[in-house]
């Protein structure tokens, strides 16, 4: 590994001006798991890095399910794995965090870094697209808000300036009758990361569907959502037979590719199965 200059601020202001000025050789210090792999491989070569484990800001977990939630970028899948309000509120997410890695990488590694190092494969990122959360970036300029589904830009790309900083998620309240799930397909049981993942957010009025959300991974250089998919299941009862032809539509949302750990077809074939199941138990939770 080179050297580089470590910088350990206290605030978020104070990371901001570590962060200017300095442009693409300077990168941020989360959990790590991602980073300091890249940083021995030789994968970068940063001049700076600016640590964020003193800045108890992006560490804020807030809320519950009538106000949404502030989730603190620097918060860990750990600690969103076991919170039992995110798990009662939030299961989709709760369920991914719990999905990254080994109990031991889970400890370190952020939300906010598994988002920002914008892997086509990060488990956390459909659930929070599927969510309609808000990305709070804080710059020179002060603080704006991005869409999730507009936060990823393409591999390993977002809408980040060198200059800003991820502080935290706004999850907005599901409200009642709400329901969501996230699952994955790996070759392996644990420590893989997924071929393709699927995220499923409904909530119902009178057993009808009045919002559906359905995030996909691992199928596009970005988290995508199935937008014909989710139009299909609005104002319609949620039968079976809705919730085949809606994993029908999600396949078309699919761009994926074909490598060493699953074809084009299969993972084709993967998206219809996910999202049959992730709809099947989102709705099982928004009925319970």
């Amino acid at each position: 590994m080179r050297r580089f200059e470590l910088v350990t601020p206290a605030s978020v202001d104070e990371c901001l001006r570590a962060l200017k000025g300095r442009g693409p050789e300077v990168k941020v210090l989360a959990g790590g798991t991602d980073l300091i792999a890249q940083l021995k491989v030789g994968m970068l070569n940063v001049a700076t890095v600016v640590d964020l484990s003193g800045v108890a800001d992006l560490r804020m977990l807030d809320g519950d399910a009538q106000r949404g939630f502030r989730i603190g970028a620097a918060v860990t899948a750990r600690t969103l794995e076991r919170d039992a309000r995110l798990r009662a509120a939030l299961p989709s997410l709760s369920e991914s965090a719990a999905l990254v890695g080994s109990i031991q990488i889970r400890n370190l590694a952020t939300l906010g870094g598994n988002v920002c190092n914008a892997a086509p494969s990060a488990d956390m990122a459909p659930p929070l697209v599927a969510l309609d959360a808000d990305a709070v970036i804080a710059g020179a300029s002060g603080r704006r808000k991005v869409f999730m589904a507009s936060f990823f830009t393409g591999v390993r790309q977002t809408v980040l300036a060198p200059d800003e900083l991820l502080v935290e998620f706004a999850v907005p309240a599901t409200g009642p009758r709400s329901g969501g799930a996230y699952l994955r397909h790996t070759p392996r049981r644990e420590l893989d990361i997924a071929v393709v993942g699927v995220a499923s957010q409904i909530s119902l009025t009178d057993g009808v569907c009045r919002t559906a959300r359905i995030a996909l991974a691992a199928v596009a250089p970005t988290p995508v959502r199935a937008i014909a998919a989710e139009q299909a299941l609005e104002g319609q009862p949620l039968t079976p037979h809705a919730i085949a032809r809606a994993a029908d539509l999600a396949v078309e949302a699919a761009r994926p590719i074909s490598d060493q750990r699953g074809s084009a077809e299969f993972r084709r074939h993967l998206v219809r199965v996910l999202t049959r199941r992730t709809l099947t138990i989102a709705l099982e939770r928004a009925t319970a």
